[in-house]
């Protein structure tokens, strides 16, 4: 039992090398799409300077709607590098398409212009829409990916964006046993789609 489970772990780890080579030899390909300063990806936040101590400017690798490697960055509180980290390795290993990863400072701290840009991102010290209420994006504990790809349904049918179609048999969605939904709640993340008011597709938090 011993030699199996020696076995399944080497080769575990020699998949993750392989992958990790391959990576390495593309490295020169990479397309950059942020390459911010920490100080450059919150400049203009309302947020207070206890909030912004427990910030980390993340770069993140990541296959993009044009099946080319890209790298963009996001800013997250530092308790969640590790599970963000591990998410993106899982999506790149398997090719998860994401949009774009740019900090929100580039939007002008808009929320609305990053989901229509299908950007993914994280922090932005701001209220949950239509309430006085912080939202986790304010402590860089929630990160919304492909936002245009999945967007917020409302119980009307009414979406944000307006524009948007929500195709779950598109690459780049999210559904229920996704395993990206599945890895994050495995996390201790919520997702958005199972919101009780409305189903905030694109939207991961942790609590």
């Amino acid at each position: 039992m011993k030699i199996v489970f020696l076995l399944i772990i080497l080769s575990v780890i020699s998949k993750e090398l392989i992958f990790a080579q391959k990576i390495e030899n593309n490295i020169n390909d990479i397309i950059i799409d942020s390459q911010l300063t920490f100080e450059e990806a919150i400049k203009g936040t309302k947020a207070p300077k206890d909030v912004i101590e427990n910030l980390v400017l993340l770069d993140v690798v990541y296959y993009s709607t044009d099946d080319k490697l890209h790298r963009g960055q996001l800013v997250i509180h530092k308790d969640t590098k590790a599970d963000i980290e591990s998410i993106f390795r899982l999506m790149l290993q398997n090719k998860f398409p994401v949009g774009k990863v740019i900090p929100i400072v580039k939007y002008k701290w808009s929320d609305d212009a990053s989901m229509e840009d299908n950007n993914t991102s994280a922090f932005n010290y701001r209220n949950i829409a239509g309430t006085d209420r912080l939202s986790n994006h304010s402590f860089g504990k929630a990160i919304d990916i492909n936002p245009f790809f999945n967007p917020v349904v409302h119980k009307d049918g009414s979406r944000n964006p307006e524009k948007a179609k929500y195709d779950t048999t598109k690459a780049g969605t999210f559904y229920q046993s996704h395993y990206i939904v599945q890895e994050f709640l495995k996390r201790g993340w919520r997702w958005g789609g199972i919101f009780s008011s409305y189903a905030d597709n694109h939207h991961f938090d942790k609590p």
